[in-house]
């Protein structure tokens, strides 16, 4: 549901649980997100305030924001503010989507000052605004000062509420709701009922109509009275169903700060992962123009080897007309017919240019033939580092596509800006990618290597299995020991495994199973009868000059697997 005017006071009636908690921190990480920090009893809390027209809301929160190193100004101006005063108050009017925050304090000669924080929950309306104790606006989130807006809020004016024109649930009687409800059909009544009440989310009734198999207007007033009321008592839970959440009730919730917690966990796997599908489609984006670069070359080389085809035809020519020079005539011709002693002396004809003479078209057939022959070794190679390069960008964007966090598409990032294919293209990439904050594993023996490897246990035995191309190159050539056992596809884009044996002998059957956690880390994941090869580490060598993650391999068995099965 979105968080209507129903979720604002039942989430603001579990905050006035922290009245007296004291200010100590304030953040601001982005353009719409304000974190302030409180103390209360000997425990820290923290109050995430976001405005962002898509996610907009104020809960409680436990987990951390990276913050910019300059605050901005009105993170700087809270700070001058409300540091050090406490919190009083929390209120709603109503099912109004506007909490006021009110602090009170002291000042440097312990005169009172009162302080109230404004935060209105309206879609791209959305603001933060500070107050002082005359209700004039010390600053904003937002300015907005158009002349064709009904809401003025510039610093050094007087604040005052939007205007509502729906009207106002809490006050309505069940005659004035049914009245106000003219219609049979159950269909149109969640948008009916969300356009004439104010702060009733039209998804909110559609879920309780359903769940709750509501039939009357009646039935529908009647829950929705008996949840608004609960908003006071908090006896309600979040519930999550179909990727949202729904108020509930809930008569042995007794647990504090429950609904701001529920809200906080759904918001951020909500934010974490559309800030990953927009990280990884950015990254994805250029590595598959890079891609589209290199199928072009290789469609342009394999051409110019097609043209090669033909280059001992054009010496053949050559070769016959400069043999046959003293009985062809010494004048411009369009064509000969000329004896092959190459082909039992068959009959060939030759196409000449008239523009020249015989003896010149001998060696401009020469001519060309050298010209193919010089081309035929250098696109030869070409083609061999070409393939080599897609091989490798295909094997980028298996990563990328199995990515599951931030840091993991950073890396990838951080992997691609050092190879040369693609440093004109990171170069300028903007992008607002976490630095990567994966901890140092103490499994790493190099301290300067990020090593952050999926780790599985069979039985006694130990199964690392590499994240990225670079990851995959230290777990191997690295980290793990020579008589270790080595996993990977048969010619199939995937994660190095290695299986550490420490003096154990595995069984066929951990080894099997090895090879399908390695078939289900690779491209062949939802497919059977997959082809993993494995050996010794110390039979895998890197070759020099090597892309990241790309390997040969000597003494290798293989195993069918299904990946299915892991």
């Amino acid at each position: 549901m979105a968080f209507d005017g129903i979720i604002t006071k039942a989430v603001a009636t579990e905050l006035n649980l922290l009245s007296g908690a004291r200010i100590d921190k304030i953040f601001q990480p982005n353009s719409n997100t304000v974190i302030l920090g409180f103390y209360l009893d000997g425990l820290n809390y923290a109050l995430n305030i976001c405005i962002n027209p898509q996610n907009y809301r104020v809960n409680l929160t436990t987990h951390s924001k990276r913050n910019p190193k300059v605050a901005p100004n009105f993170c700087m101006v809270l700070r001058k503010h409300l540091i050090g005063l406490r919190i009083k108050n929390v209120i709603t009017n109503s099912l109004e989507r506007i909490v006021t925050i009110e602090f009170e304090g002291f000042d440097d000669v312990d005169d009172i000052i009162n302080k109230r924080l404004i935060v209105e929950l309206m879609g791209k309306h959305c603001n933060i605004i500070l107050l002082d104790d005359q209700n004039i606006i010390i600053d904003s989130m937002r300015h907005i000062n158009n002349e064709n807006a009904t809401h003025i809020v510039v610093p050094h004016i007087k604040y005052t509420y939007p205007k509502i024109s729906k009207k106002d649930f809490l006050s309505e009687t069940i005659e004035d709701f049914c009245s106000s409800i003219k219609t049979d059909d159950i269909s149109l009544l969640p948008k009916i009922i969300s356009d004439t009440y104010n702060g009733i989310s039209k998804k909110y009734v559609s879920y309780i109509i359903k769940e709750n198999n509501l039939k009357t207007n009646e039935d529908i007033y009647n829950y929705l009275k008996d949840i608004t009321y609960r908003t006071d008592s908090l006896k309600l839970k979040i519930e999550i169903k179909d990727n949202d959440y729904f108020l509930v009730p809930d008569d042995i919730n007794e647990e504090s700060f429950s609904i701001n917690f529920a809200l906080d966990d759904f918001y951020y796997n909500k934010e974490s992962s559309e800030e990953l599908k927009t990280s990884r489609d950015s990254v994805l984006k250029l590595i598959l123009a890079t891609l589209k670069k290199y199928n072009k070359r290789l469609v342009s080389i394999n051409n110019k080897l097609k043209d090669c085809d033909n280059m001992d035809t054009y010496r053949l020519y050559g070769e016959l007309i400069t043999a046959n020079l003293y009985k062809i005539p010494n004048k411009n011709l369009k064509e000969i017919e000329l004896e092959n002693y190459y082909d039992n002396n068959k009959k060939i004809t030759i196409p000449l240019d008239e523009k020249y003479l015989p003896s010149v078209n001998a060696k401009r057939y020469f001519k060309k033939y050298n010209k193919l022959k010089n081309a035929l070794e250098i696109v030869t190679i070409q083609k061999k580092e070409t393939i080599k390069e897609l091989d490798y960008i295909e094997s980028v964007v298996y990563e990328l596509e199995a990515a599951s966090s931030i840091e993991e598409v950073a890396e990838i990032l951080d992997e691609i800006s050092e190879n040369d294919i693609f440093k004109e293209r990171t170069k300028n990439l903007k992008t607002n990618k976490k630095q990567n904050k994966i901890k140092k594993s103490n499994l790493t023996k190099n301290k300067n290597t990020k090593f952050n490897p999926l780790k599985y246990k069979i039985d006694n035995f130990t199964l690392l299995v590499g994240r990225n191309n670079k990851e995959n190159d230290y777990l191997t050539l690295k980290f793990a020991n020579k008589h270790d056992i080595w996993f990977h596809t048969k010619d199939i884009h995937g994660s190095h495994a290695v299986l550490f044996l420490n003096n154990q002998t595995p069984t066929e059957d951990i080894l099997i199973k090895c090879a399908e956690i390695t078939a289900y880390h690779s491209k062949a994941r939802f497919s059977s009868n997959v082809p993993v090869d494995t050996c010794e580490v110390r039979y895998v060598k890197k070759p020099k000059g090597a892309k990241p993650g790309m390997v040969i391999y000597t003494n290798y068995n293989t195993l069918y697997v299904d990946p299915k099965n892991n």
